[in-house]
């Protein structure tokens, strides 16, 4: 029996991947990715590029999706916690427009599978958090697009209630409606 839980969500192309953690009284030990699992269960990507980002509480990275190359996303937490987000940018898939999220932290040690095709986003509810993520697609500079985070048409239910001030980038400020989104 395979050391990773695969778990599909009801969007197709998103999966919550959960780790086996074996410990003991010296801390404890998992696998964060083996393809033989993934494969297993149906999942036959090629990841090429590790990435991994610091913020702090109330940093709010996204939506963001790449135009000609899209990239799919293992994405982890292995300091604090966040509330990550996925939306369908597929025009051909019935649930195209909607958005799944789910809590990423250092204890639930949970991972999110996010396909090509969407657009993606965290919320940092700890005060700090670091971030981990494989991709399939090299990052190529200027093929990254932004929908807003607070679309009302998407309608994300971000967990706001402890956060007193949302941080974005300046790149992040500017994001158009979903309404107004465009596949370049």
């Amino acid at each position: 029996m395979g050391q990773i839980k695969v778990t599909k969500c009801d969007i197709e192309g998103l999966y919550i991947i959960e780790p086996a953690v074996h410990g003991d009284n010296r801390g404890y030990f998992m696998e964060t990715y083996n393809q033989r699992d993934m494969q297993e269960n149906g999942l036959n990507m090629t990841f090429v590029q590790d990435n991994q980002s610091m913020s702090t509480k109330g940093v709010l990275r996204g939506l963001h999706y790449q135009k000609q190359y899209p990239q799919g996303k293992l994405v982890r937490v292995i300091k604090g916690e966040v509330f990550d987000v996925a939306v369908d940018l597929r025009k051909e898939s019935k649930t195209f427009g909607k958005w799944h999220g789910i809590t990423l932290s250092e204890e639930n040690k949970k991972q999110f599978y996010i396909s090509e095709g969407f657009a993606h986003g965290f919320l940092v509810l700890s005060d700090v958090a670091e971030f981990c993520y494989k991709v399939t697609d090299f990052y190529r500079p200027g093929d990254e697009g932004g929908i807003m985070w607070n679309d009302p048409q998407i309608g994300i239910k971000w967990p706001l209630d402890k956060i007193e001030k949302i941080k974005l980038s300046d790149k992040d400020k500017i994001n158009p409606a979903f309404g107004s989104f465009v596949f370049e």
